[in-house]
């Protein structure tokens, strides 16, 4: 029991012996006063009883409730104050499935590292005891992920990331219970003294509370952010002790490792080397959702600020470096991004068919070929926009592939690209609008950042670092000219935009670099 409900029932005893003892005084003293008056019947001495027992109650009532209310503490956000199993799933392998192997997902939403060395993941059945043990080592640092690689099932293209743990379980893809134990010896199950997490999906026979619904080959239960909802980059760490409340089912598989980032990110707080927008948040763009039109969403891979109205990003910021670029191939699996607030439209992979303009990357997906999971990520649609195909195909993708060129030539980037105003021109002809309203812009600009490999990136731009900037018209001209001939100011994009790169950078250095036009090199 804790102090404040302690104290609450004490004053509470205490007021209760104060109000039987003023009632029965009252009613003696009314009594007393009935009896001299000779009027003062049986049935009169029953009536007085019955209310003043009445009065009794109902003072003790009002004043339980009133001292409930000082007393009772405010209702906490549901954040877990433990380590939390993140992510299940059990598909790896399987036919038609992507990744080889099961895996299981952990989050630490506290603000401390957390020892895992004697702990344990334990898997059983939907009706089974917990005989499949996988012991854990190290630690998780705070808001960060702890990934276990566990069996597969044969099949499958795509490894997982680098495991923080590898075991042999084979998981259902459908239904079972799993606990995440401070022991290494077998678990009863939820309720065991031993236990610091546990999750029931399917037909498991336990579970907090209740278990989440049943899964198939290609989807994953994955617990809500720390808001309660499903953004990505707010963390996994929402926590109810109710399986069914506490996690949702998922098609969009991304295991995370200790590698990854850190989440909510620290990203909003710029000025961190490699953070996506390290060099400065141009619009001020948050995670508030009443800022719908100018939202930020924090991703592994690239940052952006959404415009809900638009149905599309305002900016997507990105750092690049030579750890970026591998072998993975182009995943090509556009699809709707769902990590969007609730309510929120969510544009669908086929909606800009037949409109004569390209699904445009922002980030592109050359960018992000060190993992099939952060290659897969550029696919989503908040990272894309209408693009002409001239403008996207021809003259914006070969900036994009020299400034690649840049990175192995041993530079890191920091770029940011978007669109500008309303109404291009695709293969069809001119619209202002594709599919369900997503806006078509009349231009697509750039800024990239150069700098070459090192630390302390914020205070290596100087007024000669290379700074490139353009202005593309979205239309099927564009490819007339190289991508050259379209290099302005950084100054020129801000007043068209109205937004403020570069904004972490020191105002001298700023001033200079964004005043004046690239001429170097183009290949």
């Amino acid at each position: 029991m804790n102090g404040s409900s302690s104290y609450f029932w004490v004053v509470s005893i205490t007021l209760s012996i104060f109000f039987q003892n003023l009632v029965g005084g009252f009613y003696f003293m009314l009594e007393s006063r009935m009896v001299q008056n000779t009027i003062f019947s049986e049935k009169n001495k029953k009536n007085l009883k019955r209310k003043t027992a009445y009065l009794v109650c109902s003072s003790l009532v009002f004043f339980s409730s009133a001292l409930g209310n000082l007393f009772t503490k405010p209702a906490q956000a549901a954040i877990g104050t433990h380590v939390v199993i993140s992510e299940v799933y059990g598909g790896g392998g399987n036919s038609g499935t992507s990744y080889k192997n099961d895996y299981i997902e952990l989050y630490n939403p506290t603000d401390s590292s957390v020892s895992l060395s004697g702990w344990s993941i334990q898997y059983a059945s939907s009706t089974g005891t917990f005989s499949n043990i996988t012991n854990l080592t190290g630690s998780i640092g705070s808001h960060q992920y702890y990934l276990i690689k566990e069996a597969s099932g044969g099949g499958g293209t795509v490894d997982l990331p680098a495991a923080d743990v590898t075991g042999t379980i084979n998981l259902s893809a459908s239904s079972g219970k799993v606990a995440l134990a401070k022991v290494t010896t077998a678990v009863s199950g939820s309720t065991n003294s031993n236990v610091v997490d546990f999750v029931g999906f399917g037909s498991a026979n336990d579970s907090e509370t209740t278990p989440v619904g049943t899964l198939s080959a290609t989807t994953s239960i994955e617990r809500k952010d720390n808001n309660g909802g499903t953004a990505q980059g707010q963390g996994n760490g929402w926590d109810t002790d109710n399986n069914a409340n506490d996690f949702v089912i998922t098609s969009s598989l991304v295991p995370q490792n200790s590698s990854s980032i850190a989440e909510p990110s620290t990203e909003t707080q710029t000025g961190t080397d490699n953070d996506h927008i390290g060099l400065g948040n141009p619009s001020g763009a948050t995670n508030n959702i009443s800022n719908s039109n100018n939202y930020l969403m924090v991703k592994p891979q690239y940052d952006l600020s959404y415009n809900n109205s638009k149905h599309e990003p305002n900016w997507v910021s990105w750092h690049v470096g030579s750890s970026d670029l591998g072998s993975a191939a182009r995943q090509d699996d556009f699809r709707a991004d769902t990590t969007l607030p609730s309510g929120w439209y969510q544009v669908t992979a086929s909606e800009f068919s037949g409109s004569g303009f390209d699904r445009g990357h922002m980030c592109p997906s050359a960018d992000r070929t060190s993992t099939v999971a952060n290659n897969s990520a550029t696919f989503l649609m908040s990272n894309m926009i209408p693009q002409a195909p001239n403008n996207n195909e021809i003259t914006w993708a070969n900036l994009e592939e020299y400034s690649r060129s840049l990175v192995s030539a041993g530079n890191e980037l920091y770029v940011i690209s978007g669109g500008y105003g309303s109404g291009g021109a695709g293969s069809n002809g001119y619209k202002t609008t594709v599919g369900n309203g997503v806006v078509v812009p009349a231009k697509t600009w750039k800024v990239v950042v150069v700098l070459p490999n090192g630390n302390n990136d914020l205070s290596r731009v100087t007024a000669s670092t290379r700074v490139i900037a353009v202005v593309l018209p979205n239309d099927q001209t564009t490819s007339s000219h190289p991508w050259s001939y379209y290099r302005v100011s950084v100054d020129s994009i801000e007043s068209m935009t109205g937004y403020d790169f570069l904004s972490s950078v020191p105002a001298n250095v700023q001033s200079a670099v964004e005043a004046s036009v690239d001429n170097g090199p183009t290949n």
